[in-house]
């Protein structure tokens, strides 16, 4: 499902930033630009509307339930590969994923709520809060937990909810390459914030890769519609004897060599940075 207008300008940019060399640099070009101050009184009213609890149940479940439905309707041909390798965990774990697609939650929800019958948690940058329409609607009444990516924010409000979160057993997804590029098929470098989260809440890395594949029928006048396969990677566990930090460099690169492999063995192709208009999924355009 193609959100938003034609994408021919987002994916020059891609183009421009894999010349350049910059894999986690921002392409969008329609996304809200917000003050401080304004996206303060976004996370304000994020929390303010939990506070009615028997409003916010209900409006949340109407949010779910909008959600469950589109994601059965899109991705009912979904596959999951590599259920075995999180057999054995019995903890909140932090799920990490390629970011391409305002909708890529939905996969990973879907697998969240088939193999663990919990809902999915979202870390989601506080600007999207802002997003219009039913978009806002759901962003603030799923289980999101907004950042803002500045120290005092992580320390004082998003680490507190997060690792509630987690002790309760539950499952957020973070996307470490950090900005969305759309459709693009290839995993990018893990930035290691969501790898400190998980080493100073000792809680394990879920890496996932999410494979599209092309089909036939068209979505519009860009895009073909595409299919998800959802590869689980295998887990990876912060070490008792060195640092955050450090466990989050160690961390970071593990998940970023699975991801390479994952994608390497699912399009049969070695990675490289070069670009072409088949790295985007579903894309008409050929070279």
């Amino acid at each position: 499902m193609i959100v938003g207008g034609s994408k021919k300008q987002v994916i020059e940019n891609i183009k421009t930033n894999i010349k350049n060399n910059e894999l986690n640099k921002k392409v969008e070009v329609d996304d809200p630009n917000l003050s401080e101050e304004e996206l303060d009184n976004l996370i304000d009213k994020f929390y303010k509307i939990r506070q009615n609890k028997v409003q916010f149940k209900v409006k949340s479940k109407l949010a779910k339930k909008m959600v469950n439905d589109l994601n059965n309707k899109l991705n009912a041909n979904m596959e999951i590969i590599g259920i075995e390798n999180i057999k054995d965990i019995n903890t909140g774990a932090i799920i990490t994923s390629n970011h391409f697609n305002p909708l890529d939650s939905l996969p990973i929800r879907k697998m969240v709520k088939e193999l663990f019958k919990k809902d999915l948690y979202t870390v989601t940058d506080a600007a999207n809060l802002a997003l219009p329409g039913d978009l806002s609607f759901i962003v603030n009444y799923l289980d999101n937990i907004p950042l803002k990516r500045t120290p005092n924010f992580i320390i004082r409000n998003f680490m507190p909810n997060l690792k509630k979160v987690l002790d309760d057993k539950n499952y957020v997804l973070i996307y470490p390459e950090e900005e969305m590029w759309f459709n693009y098929r290839k995993p990018r470098p893990c930035k290691r914030g969501a790898y400190q989260f998980a080493a100073d809440a000792n809680v394990p890395i879920i890496p996932c890769f999410t494979q599209m594949v092309d089909l036939e029928k068209d979505d519009n006048e860009e895009f073909k519609e595409v299919k998800y396969i959802v590869h689980i990677l295998k887990p990876i566990y912060p070490k008792e004897n060195i640092t955050s930090r450090e466990n989050s460099i160690e961390m970071a690169e593990n998940d970023y060599k699975q991801k390479i492999e994952a994608y390497e063995k699912a399009y049969n192709k070695k990675l490289d940075y070069t670009f072409s208009y088949e790295d985007i999924a579903g894309y008409k355009k050929k070279d």
